[in-house]
């Protein structure tokens, strides 16, 4: 199957179907599926204003392999992403200042998101990494990130060089997590998250105790986007002035109701979707 996709347009449509009014910046380039992004972004309610298309640039594309159980890897093409630029977010600056709270992840550059961090800073506001497909962070980021959201598998790469001919251990407990994620917050964040997948995910601040949700169980099809659904639906719990403890459910269960569907875009879910499959789980 192909849909519309990218971690930038899934988590802004996730945002959208769980009530936040949304903005952004997301590039194209000058070819089919460049266009076929305009009909995406309004299908997906969003501002068409988001696009940003570049000349003589392929549009970013990625495949998705999944097995048998509904696990994933991804191939990306970046494409016209990384053209996108620290002076296209300076251009949108009083976009960023309103915002209450401002989304990255890392399908683009580094200079687009260190200025876009940079001015929501200023301004008070709260920022959220999603360093995915990872690579190193500049220290930049370490210092303006306000949440950092990663995977057990991220989390170990960004704290520990593996030796040679041996992997390192991968988080599997939340003993483990709360470890790693301590290691994090050591780097600059005032929040790290730690998603372990059917193991449920595990939260720090700083002095505070570390706070664990369990995952909702279901029958995984395609965990394809299940962790843009986890960081859009922490990113609007936490914007609507929900606890962390409530947000971090509400994240979990957006998870899961991704990965019971092949595909993403379809199964983004909207508010009244996950009120429901929260009311259901609440009563089993």
């Amino acid at each position: 199957m192909m849909e519309p996709g990218g971690k930038g347009f899934n988590l802004a449509v996730g945002a959208r179907r769980l009530g936040a009014t949304v903005d952004g910046l997301l590039a194209t380039g000058d070819d089919g599926f460049g266009e076929a992004a305009q009909d995406a972004l309004a299908q997906a309610d969003l501002p068409p204003t988001m696009l940003r298309r570049y000349a003589q640039k392929k549009t970013g594309a990625g495949v998705g392999f999944i097995n048998a159980q509904g696990e994933n890897c991804l191939a990306v093409y970046p494409g016209a992403n990384l053209a996108l630029s620290a002076a296209d977010v300076a251009a949108c600056a009083q976009q960023v200042s309103r915002a209450s709270m401002t989304l990255a992840q890392f399908e683009i550059a580094d200079a687009p998101i260190i200025e876009a961090f940079r001015t929501a800073r200023a301004c008070g506001t709260r920022t959220l990494l999603n360093p995915s497909p990872l690579r190193r962070l500049d220290q930049r980021l370490w210092e303006s990130t306000s949440i950092l959201i990663v995977n057990a598998i991220e989390a170990v790469q960004l704290t520990s060089a593996p030796e040679a001919g041996r992997a390192s251990p991968i988080p599997a407990t939340w003993d483990e997590a709360s470890e790693i994620a301590g290691r994090l917050l050591a780097r600059g964040p005032e929040m790290v998250v730690v998603t372990l997948g059917a193991g449920g995910a595990l939260a720090r601040q700083r002095g505070k105790s570390p706070l664990c949700q369990q995952a909702f169980p279901v029958d995984s099809v395609d965990t394809l986007g299940a962790g843009d659904a986890f960081t859009a639906g922490l990113a609007v719990s936490l914007d609507e002035g929900r606890t962390l403890e409530d947000s971090l459910c509400r994240a979990c269960a957006c998870g899961a109701m991704v990965s019971r569907k092949l595909g993403v875009l379809a199964a983004l879910p909207t508010i009244d979707e996950l009120e429901r499959f929260l009311v259901t789980r609440a009563l089993l």
